[in-house]
């Protein structure tokens, strides 16, 4: 075999340290481990030579392999590794301002005899860290709870269970918040319970609206905000991708035409009720830039944008947060989703 083919491959032999999780090795250390391959992106340097960066995975972290053209993984990088594919690496891994990182010794796909020795697909999905049931459980229970008009309600249950398979399992983006298994769920959740809270914040404060704050409003169109996701994403264990539907027409109008065509079928709701939960899907992301066409021009359509911008923003800083300082950094690596470094404390 040539010397430079040598380490793509991975002989069982060749380890003496037995397996260990991606997210169990400290910085510095050498590893075997498993890791499911979720992005792979072609590059060029300032020098226009060809790279990849590579995004491996297990359930608890993420990290990014850079592969060089002058290097053996190269060509099996452009050729062969797919992403969605899990695969066996040997690497060594660090910590930079740039995030967590591997430099890769081999790899190999995993194959049978790993499954047969103990590899488990299931435990690389990433998941809530709360029972899906149970917060299913819960958003059911605001709904009928919170909900005073009659029609409003039914149709918001009946959309919650027809897609109550989806509701718990889908990601809530592509990146950034709440991006796995569960993830659409307990932001849904999360921001019907704050827009609640706001809701009823705000009907004690100004009691003279004409016409008053509608929280059967708030809330429904806070457990529907999202749901268009439920079309344009299309979840894979890699994480999620975009549908054509997805890409061409967005979640926005998705998720409008979802209302819509329940409405249309119960054919018990308030023209004016529709239209304006309508407005409240359609402007809750604020801005064109952002994906709405209209920014809210209702109370009811405010307080969910705010209740959804806050919950994912804050998802957003809190992942960094979570994440495991090195050195006594005072701030996090700016490899986030806010794509900044925040703030840890004086070291």
């Amino acid at each position: 075999m040539p010397a430079s083919k040598a380490k793509t491959l991975f002989s069982e032999t060749d380890s003496s340290n037995g397996v260990v999780r991606l997210c169990d090795l400290q910085p510095g250390q050498l590893g075997d481990c498993f890791a499911l391959l979720t992005a792979r992106e072609q590059a060029t340097t300032r020098d226009g030579k060809p790279y990849f960066r590579c995004t491996f995975r297990d359930a608890a972290r993420s990290v990014t392999a850079m592969i060089w053209s002058d290097t053996p993984f190269f060509a099996p990088c452009s050729e062969t590794w797919k992403s969605g594919q899990f695969y066996k690496l040997r690497c060594r891994f660090s910590e930079s301002s740039y995030g967590p990182q591997i430099e890769l010794d081999r790899i190999r796909e995993v194959n049978d005899e790993d499954i047969e020795a103990g590899f488990d697909p299931g435990e690389f999905l990433q998941s809530s860290r709360f029972d899906l049931d149970e917060m299913y459980a819960e958003l059911t229970y605001l709904v009928e709870a919170e909900i005073e008009d009659v029609a409003l309600r039914q149709l918001v249950s009946e959309i919650l269970v027809e897609h109550a398979d989806a509701i718990k399992t889908i990601p809530a983006a592509m990146r950034n918040h709440h991006a796995y298994r569960g993830g659409f769920l307990e932001h849904v959740l999360s921001v019907t319970k704050l827009a609640t809270h706001l809701a009823d914040k705000y009907i004690a404060y100004y009691r003279n609206m004409q016409p008053p704050l509608n929280k059967s409003l708030v809330v429904a169109g806070a457990v529907l905000h999202d749901i268009g996701k439920l079309t344009e994403l299309d979840a894979q264990p890699q994480g999620a991708s975009y549908t054509a539907q997805g890409r061409l027409v967005g979640h926005i109008l998705l998720g409008r035409d979802i209302v819509r065509e329940k409405a249309n079928e119960l054919g018990t709701l308030d023209p004016e009720t529709l239209l304006r939960l309508e407005h409240i899907i359609i402007a809750h992301q604020n801005l064109p830039e952002w994906g709405s066409p209209i920014a809210p021009h209702t109370p009811e359509a405010l307080l969910v944008h705010y209740a959804d911008d806050t919950d994912a923003k804050f998802h957003m800083m809190a992942m960094a947060l979570e994440t495991e300082p090195t050195n006594d950094d005072e701030f996090t690596p700016r490899d986030n989703a806010m794509r900044r470094q925040i703030f840890r404390g004086l070291a």
